[in-house]
């Protein structure tokens, strides 16, 4: 019987298949990785005519259904993580593609949203590297964060975990989302408050809310009006949270402080795009879930999902 044909996307550090066992099934599939993004649907398309199962790393390429229904061979599609909404379920389904996830380990955005809000007060990165590059000694002088407010838009895992670190630098944490109860900030040892009272009274705003149809855009020009002349966004949950356009207005005519940002509305950041060029922002490729265990439990699960599948019982199937 030939081999399975396996590629595996976005791995852009080459990493993949040194990050778990895959003897496990390297006798059933030849695997080709990616390390370089495919672009648009047209590429995409014509990059995997001839692979049965696809890797994808969480929503860096999008599978939409008019790329599902030009991949004649697709049987299987794995997601790493348990969420992908870049995925057309609907799609898979009525081609019959089995859709599989994996599990992650830990909170690892969590310490980018708080790496970002360093970055933008102490300024760590940016005096490692003038002095790396034989600049003067020290320029920058920002705050410190004990004493200032710490407002969560979202208080889940990720939401809790960046709340508890902000009250170990000696912030006072606040949250508030759509379906957040005073009940859940108590037990989370944070303060409830309404939408505007966020905006008005945080120094940071770090945002932990999934993207849905209710989310996007749920950060507009009339939340950004309301932050303080000297107050942060951060954003490494996804892009069109924010209202792009409302923040960059914001960020040139300098009515906040700054944004500290992982994600973006087009990912890869164009690189004409505006927030490369402002020297109030800091910005990281996406790196929130990029974290040396998180991948070994991603491509360990993606060997069981391709293990189950060639053995008939798939595993972590994934529907609408």
């Amino acid at each position: 019987m030939a081999k399975y044909r396996c590629a595996i996307l976005d791995d852009f550090q080459n990493v993949a298949l040194k990050m778990a066992d895959w003897s496990k099934v390297t006798g059933d599939v030849d695997f080709k990785a990616f390390n370089e993004h495919l672009g648009g649907p047209d590429n995409v398309v014509k990059a995997l005519q001839d692979f049965e199962i696809i890797v994808a790393m969480r929503e860096r390429t999008g599978f939409p259904r008019a790329v599902i229904e030009k991949l004649p061979k697709l049987k299987l599609l794995i997601t790493t993580g348990m969420r992908n909404a870049s995925i057309d379920m609907a799609a898979a389904a009525e081609k019959g593609v089995t859709v599989c996830g994996t599990g992650s380990f830990g909170s690892p955005t969590s310490g980018i949203a708080i790496g970002l809000m360093l970055e933008l007060t102490r300024h760590i990165g940016y005096e490692n590297a003038r002095l790396k590059a034989g600049e003067t000694w020290q320029v920058t002088i920002g705050p410190e964060l004990e004493g200032l407010t710490l407002g969560i838009l979202g208080l889940g895992k990720l939401g809790t975990r960046t709340a508890l670190i902000g009250k170990a630098f000696g912030m006072k944490v606040i949250a508030w989302s759509t379906n957040l109860t005073p009940e859940k900030c108590k037990e989370a040892g944070v303060e409830y408050v309404t939408k505007e009272e966020l905006f008005r009274q945080s120094d940071f705003i770090s945002i932990h809310v999934v993207l849905s149809q209710r989310s996007r855009g749920l950060v507009g020009a009339k939340d950004i009006a309301l932050m303080k002349p000297t107050a942060y966004l951060i954003n490494t949950s996804r892009g069109p949270i924010i209202d792009e356009a409302a923040m960059l207005a914001a960020l040139r005519d300098k009515k906040i402080g700054g944004a500290g940002l992982d994600v973006f509305d087009v990912e890869p950041l164009p690189k004409d795009h505006p927030l490369r060029k402002m020297d109030n922002v800091v910005l990281t490729p996406h790196l929130g879930y990029v974290a040396l265990k998180n991948y070994q439990n991603y491509f360990a699960g993606v060997v069981e999902d391709i293990r189950g599948f060639i053995d008939g019982k798939p595993v972590r199937v994934m529907t609408a």
